[in-house]
């Protein structure tokens, strides 16, 4: 049977190797971009040639009525997702005092409210397969100890983890998981301006992760394999904590 994966935030960096990962692995894979259009069709032209399946969609995951209308519109015309990775997120570092409120809800809006944008709408369909299915969502070790400069994503990715936790709480009896993936200090463009002799200094592996090494453990936790994880926080780090 197919198994159908929407990937937040797959146009680069971690989404992109999870995505692809996944394409490899037999799933078919619903990208998803916000701006970056190109990029997410490079990347599907990337997955076809591999002989894999895909689609994409496009929209704000900070955008809660265009979340809806589009994933709704998509779950019509294709039927329910096997498993969704929420990747999706942004950075806006700043000192707490020096911090605008804009970049606080930036941050919040779209690394901590597209939980409910995003999932709300898929997770009766996914329980209506009556079919296990797998949700996995990006955390960060920001959200588990803390960062200097980031407050406002620290917050966000803290409530990623409560929020997982209860969700797989209520579905659990339905052999749906809910996990959450929490990497740390991973060569991405993302990190690409962070300081990353301090960095180092803090993680005892003494090197940056790889996003295919992220993107291993998600696609563990998507396999039947791993039907028996859910409600956890798996850290993708170096030892950092």
């Amino acid at each position: 049977m197919e198994q159908t994966v929407l990937v937040t935030g797959s146009s680069r960096g971690i989404g992109k190797a999870i995505a692809l990962m996944l394409a490899k692995s037999g799933y078919t894979v619903v990208l998803h971009c916000r701006s970056n259009r190109d990029d997410a069709t490079s990347l599907m032209s990337d997955i076809a040639q591999q002989g894999g399946k895909t689609r994409l969609l496009q929209f704000d995951v900070s955008d809660r009525a265009q979340c809806r209308h589009v994933i709704e519109k998509d779950l019509s015309d294709h039927g329910a997702y096997y498993g969704v990775v929420c990747n999706a997120g942004i950075i806006r570092d700043n000192a707490f005092p020096a911090m605008t409120g804009e970049e606080w809800d930036n941050v919040i809006h779209t690394n901590l409210d597209s939980f409910y944008n995003v999932l709300n709408p898929i997770i009766m369909p996914m329980v209506r397969r009556r079919s296990p299915g797998r949700i996995i969502t990006l955390a960060s070790v920001s959200g588990l100890m803390g960062n200097r400069g980031q407050t406002n994503y620290s917050a966000a990715k803290a409530g990623i983890i409560a929020a997982s936790k209860s969700l797989a709480l209520e579905l659990a009896k339905r052999e749906i998981t809910v996990n959450c993936v929490a990497p740390g200090f991973i060569e991405t463009d993302m990190t690409e301006k962070a300081p990353v002799k301090e960095a180092l200094a803090l993680i005892p592996a003494r090197r940056a992760g790889k996003a295919h090494e992220v993107a291993s453990l998600v696609k563990y936790l998507m396999s039947a394999e791993a039907a028996y994880i859910t409600r956890q926080v798996i850290s993708v780090n170096g030892g950092m904590c």
